[in-house]
């Protein structure tokens, strides 16, 4: 059955997703320090990260909304500083919003584009993602047809909502989509589990962790138009 549809993962998938996210965490707590004073100066990496635990355990309804996660964990960071609701909830939206922004300037690996160009021509192009990137915030906005987020359907990959909202919003059988991903469970398994064919992103080189592999591995973007073809011949 002919591929009439590809979904893409995003982060580490069309980009290196680690700077993006570094700008990000800096933007945020840059504004925390100015801001919002004695919120978050006593933090260091560690200790942040068990705080975000903490909160995460407290809310588990917010497991697969990642910006309302981190709304929540700054709001509470500015609470126990002493800074009234008011002040808390203010302050969250402000600081999330430069986080964000730094978040969206995502520098697309280098043959991204032209392969997207390559393969919108022929293909629906969608977007699937457990975090918060907007692929229309990117340079690539043009080539994608749709985009949903865990936020979106209330569940992240692999749990088969995403995938099966890009059934219903296309059209398609399973069979007619592959995904591309570079997380074997969330990416690889999934897409699998609900009848897509899958292709591994790994551009680290790493081993593949066991269990059914892929229908096709590529180190770079620029293989994926062949591995699409070789999937179509069966």
């Amino acid at each position: 059955m002919a591929i009439e549809v590809i979904t893409f993962d995003l982060d580490n998938t069309l980009w290196d997703v680690e700077p993006a996210l570094l700008r990000a965490e800096e933007a945020q707590r840059a504004w925390l320090l100015q801001h919002r004073p004695g919120t978050i100066e006593h933090h260091d990496h560690a200790s942040l990260w068990e705080f975000k635990k903490d909160v995460f355990k407290r809310h588990p309804e917010l497991a697969h909304h990642v910006s309302r996660f981190r709304l929540q964990t700054l709001r509470e960071l500015q609470l126990l500083a002493g800074y009234s609701e008011a002040e808390a909830s203010a302050g969250a939206e402000s600081a999330f919003a430069e986080f964000l922004v730094e978040r969206q300037r995502v520098e697309l690996y280098a043959e991204a584009l032209e392969v997207l160009a390559q393969l919108a021509g022929r293909y629906r192009l969608g977007a699937l993602t457990n975090g918060n990137a907007d692929i229309y915030k990117t340079d690539a906005a043009e080539y994608f047809d749709f985009a949903f987020l865990a936020e979106d359907v209330g569940a992240s990959k692999p749990a088969p909502d995403m995938f099966h909202a890009a059934l219903e919003l296309t059209g398609v059988r399973p069979a007619n989509v592959t995904h591309v991903g570079d997380n074997p469970e969330h990416d690889i398994a999934g897409a699998r589990s609900v009848g897509f064919h899958t292709v591994w992103m790994n551009a680290a080189g790493s081993e593949w962790p066991g269990g059914e592999p892929a229908d096709r591995e590529i180190a770079n973007l620029r293989e994926l138009p062949a591995a699409l073809d070789s999937l179509a011949a069966g």
